[in-house]
Order: C-alpha cells, then structure tokens, then sequence
C-alpha cells in the first residue's frame, strides 16, 4: 500500500490570483518579487516545476530561474475559500473549502469589543488589557511589552485575518495562565465566527530583548465537514501532524501530533516520522518560518534564505521516498514580504507531486486547493472526498 506526504510552505505563494484585487494584494506575488530582489537559488525546488507553476500562475517566470528538465509534476491551486488565511488553505487542501464568511475585527481603536474583553477581564481575573488594536505580533511586543510586564495586563492585537492574538510573558504572567485565557477567549469569540485566538508568549528583559517562544498555540474552531485527515482516521490509517497542523485541525483527525520550533527542526521530524510512516499513511507538516519568521516581518533576505535552505534539503526528503509513496508540496496563501503592511496576500499557491517513477509532466491549473486532497485520498485508495478533483 502506498503512502503519503503533505508538506505545506507556510505562504509561499506564486502570485496571480484571479480576485487578489478583492483583497487589496492584485500584484503580490511571494516567489516573484523575492525572486526579483534576491539571486534566488533553489534548484531543488525548480526541478519539481517551481518555476513553471510560477510563471503559469502569474505569468511572469520568476527571476534566475532557467529552464531545465523537471523530474516531477507540476501545477498551481486557485483558492476558492473565502479568506485568506491559515485554517482557511490548510482545511481547503484537506478537502474542505470554507464557503461561509469569517468574522473580522474591525480596524478600530480598540478592534475588540467590549463584550468580548469585558467578561475576558472578569473570568480570568485580569487588571485589564494593553493594545486592543490591529498590529504586528513583533512590533506590539516591542512596544507594550514592557508595561506588560510592569502591569500584568496581557497584550490583545489582531489583523486582516479572522484572528485574535494574545502576548504575554512566559515567565512574568505565566505560559499556562497565557493558554487559560486564550481558552476563554476562545469561547467568547466563537459567536463572532473568528477563526483563531493565538496564544503568544514571549520572554527578554526588555524591549531590545523581548522574543516570541517556540511554545505559540492555535484555539482554532474545527474545519466545517469532514477533512482528509478525518477519512484516514475513521478508515484506521496513520495519520502524523507536524508542527501546527494539530491547532489548525483543532486536534481532529490529526492522530499522532509532533511539535517542532523552527523549519529545521521540523525537516527533521519530517524524516524522522517518514521512516516509521505505516503503509496507508500520512504526514502532514506545515513549515512555518517562511511566514511567521518573514513574511510578517516583511524580511526578504530572511525569506530567501529560508527557501534557500529548505531546497538545500529536499533531496534528503527525496532519497527516503519507497516506491508508491507520494509528495505533494505546496502552500496555504501568500505573504509577500515586498507588499505593504504585514498581513497575508491572497496568492495562488504552487503544487509540486513527485513520486519514484512517476511520469513528469505539467497539472494545470487546479480549480480549488481541494484537489490536493482529493488526489491524496485517490492515491492512499479511500473513497473520494465532497470536494475537488483528482488528477492522478
């Protein structure tokens, strides 16, 4: 029996997608403009068709990138969910685009509103909240961190997603008082349909020195119908989630859960789980520094280098493929670190299959990022899922 890998690059998108506009983001394109100001060098990646899903989707080949055989097969997804942000891609690859309309917070001083903060500040107990606006998780902490730490009173920001974030000090407030209120918060907010509420604990001793932990967590509401990790579940398959796929699945379907900080250390993982992967399996990883790391942070060199080092090890990832098994890379929106402000950008998303002996060859454009997982299910031979079309 064959199995299966998933590996999502946190918004690594290749531009182009058909309502950007809608989005404020006609223009952005991840791949391209990196490209563009950086000698861009992942062979690795471009020989699985990275370019040639990039140029199809966009229509402009990124810089450097030259023309060369390609081993594997190659495509780019068109997001039809309605947002733009994590849960939103990650379910839609799974097989389940999100149709309905998240809540936003608006942008507003404050953003929250008072019948949310109000019973927050009452059931757990705090002297109050400092920010209440949109923001960079970064940025916040660097400015509030230190009256946080001074007052107690946790951090509240958010953005252009559907999402409500919660800093606060690791060590002076207290990563588990963190998660219980982000647990409140969680419910307080499910009437407001917003997506995620994101515990983000820090530590330093000030401003200079005040970073965000590898010990971030998702409270995210769980995907709207049955995902492909739901059918591999309820069939008895294995199924492996690496870093925050478990929070963004709110833990259903998800099986055996790993975390990891940082992309390295989950490559690492990756391999790990691969050479004990059962037949009939998944693993599912989502690479997140490409986003968290630099995309928000708008780090282009950063980003660069990231990619840069992720292709540095895809051939180890290639050389632990059996016969059978299956690889799909691809992306869950974009992030353009060129664009302005700090959020997400609605971007079409590169999907790059390689399997040993599969014939290369070029997929198209798919209509909807479900046809990831519905191709997976066809491969791992379940029956089909609601949404998408396969193209193996």
């Amino acid at each position: 029996m064959s199995r299966a890998i998933l590996a999502i690059l946190d918004s690594v998108g290749i531009g182009g997608a058909p309502d950007a506009a809608r989005f404020g983001d006609e223009g952005a394109n991840t791949i391209g403009h990196i490209a563009a100001r950086v000698d861009l060098k992942l062979p690795n990646l471009a020989s699985l068709g990275l370019a040639e899903a990039a140029e199809m989707a966009s229509g402009a080949r990124p810089r450097g990138f030259a023309k060369r055989p390609i081993r594997g097969q190659w495509g780019y997804g068109v997001e039809r969910s309605n947002g733009k942000d994590t849960p939103s891609g990650h379910w839609e690859i799974a097989g389940a685009p999100v149709t309905f309309d998240w809540g936003y917070f608006p942008h507003t001083i404050p953003a929250v509103p008072k019948e949310v903060t109000d019973p927050l500040m009452a059931r757990c107990d705090l002297p109050g909240i400092l920010g209440n606006k949109h923001a960079s998780g970064t940025e916040i902490i660097a400015e509030l961190g230190e009256e946080h730490v001074r007052t107690g009173r946790p951090i509240v920001y958010t953005s252009a997603d559907s999402v409500l974030q919660i800093a606060a000090h690791e060590e002076a407030f207290g990563l588990d008082r963190l998660l219980e209120v982000c647990r409140v918060a969680r419910e307080l907010t499910l009437p407001l349909r917003i997506g995620r509420v994101i515990a983000r604990p820090f530590l330093g001793t000030d401003r200079s020195t005040f970073a965000r932990t590898a010990n971030r967590r998702d409270f995210s509401i769980a995907p709207p119908e049955p995902t492909l990790l739901d059918r591999l579940t309820a069939a008895g398959r294995e199924v492996v989630s690496l870093g925050k796929i478990g929070d963004i699945f709110a833990h259903r379907g998800t099986g055996r859960e790993i975390k990891a900080a940082g992309n390295d250390a989950l490559f690492e993982t990756l391999l790990s789980a691969l050479d004990s992967l059962a037949d009939g399996g998944l693993i599912v990883v989502n690479f997140v520094d490409f986003d968290m790391q630099h995309g928000h942070r708008r780090d282009v060199a950063g980003y660069a280098r990231a990619l840069e080092a992720f292709d540095l090890r895809l051939p180890q990832l290639l050389a632990r493929l059996r016969d059978g098994d299956l690889l799909v890379i691809t992306a869950d929106h974009g992030c353009d670190p060129t664009w302005r402000g700090t959020d997400h950008t609605r971007e079409c998303v590169p999907i790059l299959v390689y399997s040993p002996g599969i014939a290369p060859g070029c997929i198209g454009r798919r209509e909807t990022f479900a046809d990831i997982g519905q191709s997976i299910a066809r491969h791992l031979a379940i029956p089909p899922l609601a949404h998408g079309i396969a193209w193996l």
